[in-house]
């Protein structure tokens, strides 16, 4: 219990120092990552497809869980986009566990990938 309060805190510690780096607090999850994705393709913020959008979220959670050995970068096409295959299987986890588990890879990816500590 302790661990999750713990760990919720610094998920709010995230969402404030986005706002404040962004301008605009990220709703939830999934706008934590669009950005990512965003930033992972390289090619700024501009107008995105439905599909382009869902694409971005596809390549942010294949980013962040690459640190844990689920995903390789296959290659990058013509047009910049990544492409990511999976090298080891997901776990078996409930809706829950698996928003905690992308939470936790989140905040992992802005402190390797930024060098930012998020007590």
């Amino acid at each position: 219990m302790k661990k999750d309060l713990e760990f919720e805190r610094r998920w709010g510690r995230l969402l404030e120092g986005l706002k404040d780096t962004i301008g605009k607090k990220p709703n939830d999850l999934n706008g934590v990552l669009f950005l990512i994705g965003v930033q992972e393709l390289g090619q700024g913020l501009k107008n995105f497809s439905k599909e382009q959008k869902q694409d971005l979220m596809h390549i942010a959670i294949c980013k962040v869980l690459s640190f844990e050995g689920f995903y390789e970068l296959e290659y990058v096409d013509q047009e910049g986009w990544p492409h990511w295959k999976l090298v080891k299987e997901l776990p078996h986890i409930d809706l829950l566990d698996q928003e905690k588990l992308l939470k936790i890879q989140v905040i992992d990816y802005f402190e390797r990938e930024y060098q930012i500590s998020i007590p």
